[in-house]
């Protein structure tokens, strides 16, 4: 009995001290930081896959406790709200048996959910802005940029035009930010997946759930009607200075877009493998179409159509 109780004590123990080692990198080294931010939720994964969900959660308090001892609560707060709930979501779906589908979607939910939580409680709890406190950075950095142009000898003509641009884009931004929360979300979800995956068979649990791999993926035909009508949304919007419809509708016709070019990517891999393209080459298109943005928005069309025609079946048809 003793025995029983002690492997997952000091399991969750060494994996706490490990989530305390990650917040610390997080908080202190810069880039590294931002890695082991994202994949903070791993020893909590690991545990409660291994243990139990309960064990899981203990980790999670206990790591707490100490990040704010270490560091500040604050701090604590933020890092368990924020990304605990990812570990503890897709530990249950692994115990459970989840499809892979299934167990990344709950998890991206949770994920989304657990980020917009943390950013409320900033606004409330601290009375800090999190989006006005990144304009005000973004604008003294272009401030800061300006002025170096203009002693570099840049005519004034030149510098309202960029001033111009840059408030459109930084407006655009503000608009977007619930997008943003939904990528940063679905970011760590699914990095998480992937890692703990990966962790977990090198420990010996080999039934985990794998995705198809990426020239099989097809998303559901949903994002086609949404795309239609954050079109529609935005005209409306626009035309009638409904600002919440139409900040609504354009973050919409952008999730849509974005997925809708992930669906062109795996359209991409399925024709380069079809067509039995080399590896330099396929970095090369790869490379070309993400940096021209006429490349991806043609890709994100081309996936939004996939998702209705289903193109990789035609070429299966001709083989």
């Amino acid at each position: 009995m003793v025995n029983h109780k002690l492997a997952p004590l000091t399991e969750s123990g060494a994996l706490s001290a490990i989530a305390v080692v990650m917040a610390l990198i997080s908080v202190y080294v810069p880039v590294l930081g931002t890695v082991m931010a994202i994949i903070w939720p791993l020893p909590i994964i690991i545990l409660s896959v291994r243990h139990g969900i309960r064990w899981g959660i203990m980790a999670s308090i206990v790591s707490g406790v100490l990040i704010a001892l270490l560091i500040e609560p604050m701090t604590a707060i933020r890092m368990v709200v924020a990304f605990a709930p990812v570990g503890l979501m897709l530990g249950f779906a692994y115990r459970k048996k989840y499809s892979a589908v299934k167990a990344l979607i709950s998890s991206v939910c949770v994920s989304i959910i657990a980020k917009s939580a943390v950013l409320l409680m900033v606004m409330f709890l601290m009375n800090i802005n999190p989006l006005t406190m990144q304009v005000d950075m973004l604008k003294e950095a272009f401030e800061m940029s300006l002025d170096i142009y203009r002693g570099a000898g840049m005519s004034e003509t030149q510098l309202t035009q960029m001033d111009t641009d840059f408030t459109k884009g930084l407006q655009l931004v503000t608009m977007l930010f619930p997008l943003i929360v939904i990528l940063m979300g679905t970011l760590d979800a699914y990095v998480n997946f992937a890692v703990a995956g990966k962790v977990l068979r090198r420990l010996g649990h080999k039934d985990l759930p794998t995705l198809p791999v990426f020239e099989e993926w097809r998303l559901p035909r949903v994002l086609v009607y949404l795309y239609g009508f954050s079109l529609v949304g935005m005209y409306w919007g626009g035309t009638r200075e409904l600002t919440v419809l139409y900040q609504i509708s354009i973050n919409a016709n952008m999730l849509a877009t974005f997925l809708g070019l992930i669906q062109g990517l795996a359209l991409l891999q399925y024709a380069a493998n079809r067509y039995q393209l080399s590896k330099l080459m396929r970095g090369i298109i790869i490379i070309l179409i993400l940096t021209n943005g006429a490349f991806i928005q043609i890709l994100g069309f081309t996936g939004l159509f996939d998702i209705l025609f289903d193109y990789r079946r035609r070429f299966t048809m001709k083989k």
